[in-house]
C-alpha cells in the first residue's frame, strides 16, 4: 500500500498564490537548501498526482526546463484529475532524446475523471513509494477533503500576502495532525512535515 503526500508551499498567512493567482514569492523566499529539501521529498515518489490546471501548465515546461526538479518531474510517471475534461498534450519533438523522453512522460500521464476518493483510494492500494500530490488550490481543497492524505509536506515562506488562495477553506470539521518533523532554512524558509 502506497500513502498519500501532500507537498505544497505557503505564505506565513496560508496561501498558496496571492489574489491574482501568482505564486512567484516562493522563488524570491526559497534558498538552495530548502529547494533541495524541496526536490528531494518530491524524488522520494512513485506517481506525481495533480489537477488539470496545474498539469496544462506544468507539461509544456517541464521537458526543457534545467535545474534539480527537471529529473523527478520528467522522470516520475504521473496523473491528472479532472472534473472538466482533458484534451491532452502533445509530446512532438522538443529537442534533444533526453527532452524528448520528458515530454512524452507528460504525454503519457493517466488520466481520472471519475469520483476523486474512489480514484486515490485505489491508487494507495497499489504497491510502490508514495504519491506526492502538488497543485493548485482547487486540487488541494478535493484532496484533503477526501480524508485520505497520510502526510502534508509543507514549506512555510517568510511572506504574508494578506489574501490569495487557500488550500484549507472549506474544511467541514477539525481535523488534527502529528507534527513529525520541522526543519528551518537559511532564506527563512520552515518545512513542517505532518502525518494524519
Amino acid at each position: 500500500m502506497r500513502k498519500l503526500v501532500m507537498k505544497m508551499s505557503l505564505s506565513l498567512d496560508g496561501f498558496v498564490c496571492d489574489a491574482n493567482g501568482k505564486n512567484d514569492w516562493i522563488f524570491k523566499t526559497g534558498d538552495e537548501e530548502s529547494l533541495a529539501w524541496s526536490v528531494e521529498k518530491s524524488s522520494d515518489a512513485s506517481l506525481l498526482i495533480m489537477g488539470r490546471k496545474s498539469f496544462e501548465i506544468m507539461a509544456p515546461y517541464w521537458p526543457t526546463a534545467t535545474g534539480p526538479f527537471a529529473a523527478p518531474m520528467n522522470q516520475i510517471p504521473k496523473a491528472l484529475f479532472t472534473k472538466k475534461g482533458f484534451k491532452g498534450i502533445k509530446s512532438g519533438n522538443v529537442g534533444t532524446a533526453q527532452q524528448t523522453a520528458a515530454a512524452a512522460s507528460w504525454a503519457e500521464a493517466k488520466v481520472f475523471d471519475g469520483d476523486l476518493a474512489e480514484e486515490i483510494t485505489a491508487l494507495k492500494a497499489e504497491s510502490g513509494k508514495p504519491i506526492v500530490a502538488f497543485g493548485g488550490a482547487e486540487f488541494m481543497q478535493s484532496l484533503i477533503a477526501t480524508g485520505l492524505i497520510d502526510e502534508y509536506h509543507l514549506a512555510i515562506h517568510p511572506v504574508v500576502l494578506g489574501s490569495g488562495l487557500p488550500i484549507f477553506k472549506g474544511c467541514k470539521v477539525p481535523f488534527y495532525l502529528k507534527l513529525a518533523e520541522v526543519k528551518a532554512f537559511p532564506g527563512g524558509v520552515v518545512a513542517l512535515t505532518y502525518r494524519v
